[in-house]
């Protein structure tokens, strides 16, 4: 890209100089340089058949020894191995343009195609053993950044994964097999390492590999108006602070779709803080490709699709997380909305306002303390989960095997919940779990502690209520709720089980007795509510109301 010519700015002109005034000299010139930069002009095609991952980079160090600007993806198929972004550097996506991920090197094999390879993930760490190995690696990925400022990538085009290894070895419906852990394979859409003032905006992501964006020690990062087709994660956003995701459509069917983590990849516990996720679609119940290309086909039955697909804050918790909005947001055929501590961490201060359920596979509500405590020794620490806000939430035909639950563990006890304005529907009680088992009667099911595991609702089995089990937690508050089964359901609709001070006021239920069932309860209040008559509980070792 040609300079443009040199600028001499006119200098300032006194009339006088007299007292009380000052003279400027004439300004030093001043080089302008083009803001905006062809990547074609670099060598790469768009051709679709050779490989532009050298003629792209060689034009993002181009624009980034500009001191910056825009690169233009024009209309073609960019066929890439690793890009590696600069700071300073915006990447813009032109409507047709695709950046297609190529094939990674097949098992047995060194080379993908063309013979290129994807960057090495980079040496192992003392670490790794403490979340997946996708988490603890960036630079094997479509494109990386890391220790980067000021980068964007925006446009209407597309980015396709298809040579990105899912990171499982069993295939896909339609895929190639890759192995994320062999040499030269990439495995991450976008991987991003300790950044700040990241911007993603307007384009898409078909199949992106085991995560199709994921932000590590980012800060100041917005994503908005992306639409994720994937077969893996949609967004990881971990041990990020001042975090903005908006007006996003992600279809992941097996597995998250926008997750909030605080892992120990960086070698050190770092919180996430301060995210907003707001006006987003999640589903886990399209083939893969269909939300893209805009025809929306269904998993059949036959599939048997995990449908994911959920908004989850946790799995990896070993930094804490502080301040999350998650607001206005759409979830179809997916898991529900998930806040989970399992490391220690502290999960404090959330929202949950204004949220529309249908189909949700599980429950449309799970919030976990648990103590796996996946971390250095000398990390370790009692977690908490506190302050949580849940409103105006409504989720339609849910399964029933299992109700929202709000589960801490055996003297760590989840505190300060209010729940309220909420619909809970459901199929109605169904004959076998999740893993197909049959299912017994409702007095006989005892659900396990499962303390130092996996924290994740299926793990759990059948719940002995249908709206809402409850246990170790102090200071509950539910308000304006209703639980409805389309088929008759036997089970109460509240299980509370070590709860400590809880108001239930105006909730609705199907009319049957018991609706509530109490186990080792204190300071416990119902009234002017349909599900119960008014009743006040100092203590209750096992009550049935």
């Amino acid at each position: 890209m040609q300079r443009r010519d040199l600028i001499r700015l006119s200098p300032l002109v006194l009339a006088s100089c007299g007292a009380g005034q000052v003279a400027y000299a004439d300004p030093a010139p001043v080089t302008v340089t083009a803001a905006i930069f062809d990547v074609r002009q670099y060598g790469a095609t768009g051709y679709g058949k050779t490989v532009d991952t050298p003629a792209i980079n060689r034009a993002i160090e181009a624009v980034a020894a500009a001191g910056g600007g825009t690169l233009v993806f024009p209309a073609g198929t960019y066929v890439c191995f690793t890009i590696r972004l600069r700071s300073h550097v915006s990447l813009y996506l032109s409507s047709g343009c695709t950046v297609l991920a190529a094939d990674s090197p097949k098992p047995g094999e060194t080379t993908g195609y063309n013979g290129g390879v994807y960057d090495a993930a980079g040496p192992a760490q003392p670490w790794e053993a403490y979340q997946d190995f996708g988490h603890n690696h960036w630079n094997n990925s479509l494109l990386f950044g890391e220790g980067l400022q000021n980068i964007a990538i925006t446009g209407p085009g597309l980015i396709h994964g298809k040579g990105l290894s899912h990171g499982s070895d069993s295939s896909r419906p339609g895929q190639t097999s890759f192995h994320a852990e062999q040499a030269g394979v990439g495995n991450k859409a976008i991987a991003l390492k300790n950044c700040r003032n990241v911007l993603l905006r307007d384009f898409s992501v078909l199949k992106g590999g085991h995560f199709a964006v994921l932000a590590t020690g980012v800060d100041n990062l917005t994503i908005d108006n992306l639409c994720i087709d994937t077969d893996r994660d949609g967004m990881d956003i971990d041990c990020c602070r001042n975090v903005r995701v908006s007006n996003c459509t992600v279809n992941s069917p097996w597995d998250d779709a926008i997750c909030p983590k605080s892992s120990y990849a960086l070698g050190s516990p770092r919180s996430t803080d301060n995210v907003t996720i707001t006006n987003c679609f999640v589903a886990g119940i399209y083939q893969l490709g269909s939300v893209i290309d805009g025809s929306w086909r269904r998993f059949t039955a036959a599939d048997r699709s995990p449908r994911n697909g959920r908004i989850k804050c946790g799995t990896e918790s070993n930094g804490g997380f502080r301040n999350i909005a998650i607001t206005n947001c759409v979830c179809e055929g997916s898991k529900g909305i998930a806040l989970e501590s399992a490391d220690g961490a502290t999960l404090e201060d959330v929202a949950i306002i204004n949220i529309t359920m249908r189909e949700a596979s599980d429950a449309p509500l799970f919030l976990r303390l648990n103590r796996r405590n996946r971390g250095p020794v000398d990390t370790m620490r009692a977690g908490t989960l506190r302050r949580i806000l849940i409103s105006n939430v409504v989720s339609h035909d849910s399964a029933a095997v299992t109700s929202a639950m709000f589960s801490g563990i055996p003297g760590n006890l989840i505190q300060d919940v209010k729940l309220t304005q909420c619909y809970f529907g459901h199929a109605g009680i169904p004959t076998t779990d999740m893993r197909g088992k049959s299912i017994p009667a409702w007095q006989s099911i005892r659900v396990p502690e499962i303390e130092e595991e996996y924290p994740d609702l299926n793990r759990f089995g059948a719940t002995p209520s249908q709206g809402l089990f409850v246990r170790h937690l102090q200071n509950l508050e539910v308000s304006h709720l209703e639980v409805a089964a389309e088929a008759p359901d036997p089970r109460p609709a509240f299980w509370l089980e070590d709860v400590h001070r809880a108001d239930f006021f105006a909730v609705t239920a199907p009319i049957q007795q018991p609706n509530f069932a109490l186990h080792n309860v204190s300071d416990l209040r119902i009234a002017w509510s349909r599900a119960a008559k008014d009743l006040n509980v100092q203590t209750a070792a096992d009550q049935l109301v």
